[in-house]
Formats: C-alpha cells, sequence, structure tokens
C-alpha cells in the first residue's frame, strides 16, 4: 500500500507496526525514477508512505532530512533506520528483510 502523507495524517500512520516513509520532492529526478519501484513494492502488500517534501517542511526538518530521496524505517512509531538515494527493487526489499529478521 503507497499512501500520501502529510504532517496532519503522518503520526497516525506510523505509530503502528513497521513502517517505511520515503521523502521526495517534485523536482528530484531519482525521486521520479524510485516511484514505480515503490508501487510494485506496494503491490506486494508492504506499506510504504510518501510525503511530499515540497509541502511537508516541518517533517523534513523534524526527521533531519537533507537528500531525497530519503527512506526513513519506523517501528511503532520510532526510527529504526535512515538512508538516501536511489534504491533498486531488490536494494530496497533487502534492508527491509535486515530489519525484519
Amino acid at each position: 500500500m503507497l499512501q500520501e502523507l502529510n504532517t496532519e495524517n503522518f503520526g497516525e500512520s506510523i505509530k503502528e507496526g513497521i513502517k517505511i516513509v520515503i521523502f521526495t520532492a517534485s523536482w528530484c529526478g531519482y525521486c521520479q525514477m524510485q516511484k514505480p519501484i515503490l508501487k510494485e513494492i506496494a503491490e506486494q502488500n508492504i506499506w510504504i508512505g510518501e510525503v511530499d517534501s515540497d509541502k511537508n517542511q516541518d517533517l523534513v526538518h523534524k526527521y533531519d532530512i537533507g537528500a531525497f530521496p530519503t527512506f526513513v524505517l519506523f517501528k511503532d512509531g520510532n526510527v529504526l533506520a535512515k538512508f538516501s538515494g536511489y534504491k533498486s527493487k531488490y536494494d530496497l526489499l533487502n534492508i527491509l528483510l535486515d530489519y525484519l529478521k
């Protein structure tokens, strides 16, 4: 499931379970290349939230996002990991599997 996140729904959306959130920007070419991969992974019943960083600067500052795309992995609302840059489907799934063990 790919869900758009913003200031209003962010906290409630990440508070339970393992969630992966990607911070993107409309002007970021790598972010645009990442979107089809995210949609494909989300079809495998993996929850992914997407934050439009241009519209949600408060979340960008809160999580100290300095590059795009940046992925933040949460467990029950707490940050488990943060990593930046374009990731292939397999790289992204392997990173997730490392934290699900």
